[in-house]
C-alpha cells in the first residue's frame, strides 16, 4: 500500500446521520476525541448522508497539517440533486433527501464523483480511493473504474486505490487482474467469521495488496460484551446459531477477563495482511471506546482456548 494508515481507523458514516441525526457538534467531538486518540486515518464516502459525513470531516480536518492524516473515500454513487420530501431513511441516513445516488462506476462517473467529494472535502487529493460496493455493477468496475483509478493514482490525485465490498470474491478478481493497492473488507473477516481467510487474504499478501478491515462486529454481533438474542448480523436479525456462537466466544473472552469487541478488534489486527481496523463512530464516547479496544492488550492464551473449543480456525 502506497499509504500509511494509523491501526486503528475512523469510519464517519456515523456522522452522516446514519439511522439517527448527529448534531454539527456531536460530530465535531467524535471527531476530535478520535484524532486526541491517535487516530490519524479517516474514511468517508458521498453515500454516507448525501454528502453530509464528507462535509463534516472536510471541516474538522481544515485545522490539522495536511501531511499529519490520510482520508479515503469512495465513487460508484454519484449524488443528483433531487426535489424529494422527508428524509433519507430508507438509505439509512436522517437527512433531507435533497439528492438521489445514482449507480455509476464509468471513468467519468468516478471522475466526476472524486471532483464533488474533493469540493466537499474541502481537498485537493485523496490519500485513498475506493470503489464501493459495485457488487452488481463488476463488468464496468472492471472495463472502466479501475482504470480510471490506476489514471487518477498516475496523475497524484488519488495515493492508493482500491475496492471496499462486503464480499471477498469480486476484489479477488480486481487484485488478480490490475493494480489496486487496498481492498476494504466488510465482515468477512472477523472473530466470528473467517471466510475470506483461505483464499483471498494470502491471495492479497502475495500481490502486496493491504486490508482495511471493516464491519468486525458483523453489525453488532460483535459489538457489546453481553450478547444479546436479538443482536444483527449483516444487517439483520442475527441467526440463533450465530447468536450462540457469539455468546461461547465471550464465555472464554470473559475467562481471560478479556472483552468480547476488544478481542473482536485484536484478532482482525493479527492477520498481517491487515493495515488498519475501521470503526464507526457516531460520538465522543465511542470515539473514546474504541481507542481503549486497542489499547488494551489480548493473552495470546485466549486464541488458543477458542481454538480448544472449536470457536477459531487454525
Amino acid at each position: 500500500m502506497k499509504v500509511e494508515v494509523s491501526k486503528f481507523g475512523f469510519g464517519a458514516g456515523g456522522i452522516g446521520n446514519l439511522y439517527t441525526e448527529v448534531t454539527d457538534a456531536d460530530a465535531e467531538a467524535a471527531l476530535q476525541a478520535a484524532w486526541d486518540a491517535g487516530v490519524r486515518y479517516f474514511d468517508t464516502a458521498p453515500h454516507y448522508g448525501l454528502g453530509l459525513s464528507e462535509r463534516r470531516l472536510g471541516k474538522f480536518l481544515a485545522g490539522k497539517p495536511r501531511a499529519e492524516y490520510v482520508v479515503s473515500t469512495k465513487v460508484g454513487r454519484l449524488l443528483e440533486p433531487f426535489d424529494g420530501t422527508g428524509l433519507d431513511l430508507a438509505d439509512g441516513f436522517a437527512v433531507p433527501r435533497t439528492h438521489r445516488r445514482v449507480w455509476d462506476f464509468s471513468a467519468d462517473g468516478v471522475r466526476r464523483s472524486l471532483e464533488s467529494s474533493l469540493e466537499r472535502l474541502g481537498l485537493d487529493r485523496v490519500d485513498v480511493l475506493l470503489l464501493h460496493d459495485p457488487d452488481d455493477h463488476g463488468e464496468q468496475a472492471s472495463r472502466e473504474g479501475i482504470p480510471a483509478l490506476e489514471d487518477l493514482r498516475a496523475q497524484g490525485v488519488v495515493g492508493a486505490i482500491g475496492a471496499g465490498m462486503n464480499q471477498w470474491q469480486l476484489p479477488a478478481k480486481f487484485v488478480r487482474e490490475s493494480s489496486i493497492d487496498v481492498v476494504m473488507l466488510a465482515g468477512r473477516y472477523t472473530l466470528l467469521e473467517q471466510t475470506a481467510a483461505d483464499e483471498f487474504l494470502p491471495l492479497c499478501e502475495e500481490r502486496g495488496v493491504s486490508i482495511l478491515a471493516a464491519g468486525v462486529f458483523n453489525s453488532g454481533l460483535l459489538a457489546r460484551t453481553q450478547v444479546s438474542d436479538d443482536a444483527k448480523y449483516n444487517y439483520a436479525q442475527a441467526p440463533k446459531e450465530l447468536v450462540v456462537r457469539a455468546q461461547r466466544i465471550a464465555t472464554v473472552c470473559e475467562r481471560h477477563g478479556v472483552t468480547l469487541p476488544q478481542a473482536a478488534v485484536q484478532f482482525v489486527l493479527r492477520h498481517p495482511a491487515v493495515a488498519s481496523v475501521v470503526l464507526g463512530v457516531k460520538s465522543q464516547a465511542q470515539a473514546v471506546r474504541n481507542a481503549s479496544l486497542f489499547a488494551q492488550p489480548v493473552p495470546d492464551e485466549l486464541w488458543d482456548d477458542l481454538r480448544a473449543e472449536g470457536l477459531l480456525a487454525g
